[in-house]
């Protein structure tokens, strides 16, 4: 009985995931050409690809280094969340990506100021380059609606 019950759900749930429709995301303004959407929404789950501190519509990084940049990537993020229904508050991953985990401690002092209270999970490591040559960039996967 557990066997059949297990060879059931292994078929069911796959099939049941795949049946929902995938939506590709793409932000007004954001950069034409890009191999890559601002985020796919499957379902009520919605997946951002990473954000690193470039001014909107531009490749041109925020000045003031680790904190600004993380500054402008977070309202990159809120920007694209908004736009596809949802909000930072309905984040419930982040990954964080640091040229140099040297910098960890200033860009999570900005970090926790979008996050004050139940903040999402969250990764922080460090990478050996990053787009635009950035010193962070965030990605994130959230819940649209409630």
């Amino acid at each position: 009985m557990r066997l059949t019950l297990l060879a059931l759900i292994c078929f069911l749930v796959p099939a049941a995931v795949g049946a929902q429709e995938k939506e590709v995301i793409r932000v007004p303004g954001s950069l034409e050409g890009l191999p890559f959407s601002s985020a796919v929404r499957v379902g009520n789950v919605l997946y951002l690809s990473g954000q690193v501190g470039a001014l909107p519509g531009t490749r041109e990084l925020a000045a003031g280094g680790i904190a600004a940049e993380t500054r402008q990537a977070i309202e990159n993020i809120k920007q694209v969340l908004e736009y596809s229904g949802s909000s930072l508050d309905q984040v419930v991953k982040c990954t964080v990506f640091l040229l140099n985990i040297s910098d960890y401690a200033a860009m999570n002092e900005v970090y926790a100021s979008f996050f004050e209270t139940d903040p999402p999970a969250r990764s922080t490591l460090a990478a050996s380059g990053l787009a635009l040559g950035a010193k962070v960039e965030i990605e994130c996967i959230a819940l649209v609606g409630k």
